[in-house]
C-alpha cells in the first residue's frame, strides 16, 4: 500500500521594498555631500586687457595652455618641462579630436620668447586653431 503525501502550498518569499526609496534617497544625499569636484585653475596669470572679446562656445574641444610670468607652461593639468614636449602632446590630442581649439592664457608679464616657442610648437603639431584669452578693457 502506497502512502500519498499531500503537497503543501508553496511559500511566497518576498523582500520588503517599502523602505527602499528612503535608503536610495539617503545614499543620494550622502554622495552629493561627500563628492568633491576638483577644478584646475592653471597657473596664476594676469591676463592682458582687450577692447573686443568673443566668447568661446563649448569647452569640450578645448586644450588650455597657461604661461605665467616665470615662463612656466602648463597644458591642462600637466606641467610642461620642455617646450618640444608640447608638440607631441598636442599632436596626439589633435589626432583624437579634429575640432580641437588651443586656448592660451598668458600672463601679461611673460616674455615674448616663450610665447613664440609655444606658437612654433603649435604650428608643428598642426594645432592652428588658437584662442588668446584676455580680460575686458576697464572703462
Amino acid at each position: 500500500m502506497a502512502v500519498h503525501f499531500r503537497r503543501r502550498s508553496k511559500l511566497k518569499i518576498s523582500v520588503p521594498t517599502s523602505s527602499m526609496p528612503d535608503i536610495i534617497f539617503q545614499l543620494l544625499i550622502f554622495f552629493m555631500v561627500t563628492t568633491v569636484l576638483r577644478q584646475f585653475d592653471g597657473l596664476q596669470v594676469q591676463l592682458p586687457d582687450a577692447r573686443q572679446l568673443e566668447k568661446m562656445g563649448s569647452k569640450r574641444h578645448i586644450a588650455n595652455i597657461w604661461i605665467d610670468k616665470e615662463d612656466r607652461i602648463v597644458l591642462d593639468e600637466r606641467l610642461i618641462k620642455n617646450v618640444t614636449e608640447l608638440r607631441h602632446l598636442l599632436y596626439q590630442r589633435r589626432v583624437n579630436d579634429p575640432k580641437l581649439i588651443v586656448s592660451m592664457k598668458v600672463d601679461k608679464e611673460a616674455t615674448m620668447g616663450i610665447i613664440n616657442k609655444v606658437q612654433t610648437e603649435l604650428r608643428k603639431a598642426n594645432a592652428l586653431r588658437v584662442s588668446y584669452n584676455s580680460l575686458p578693457e576697464p572703462e
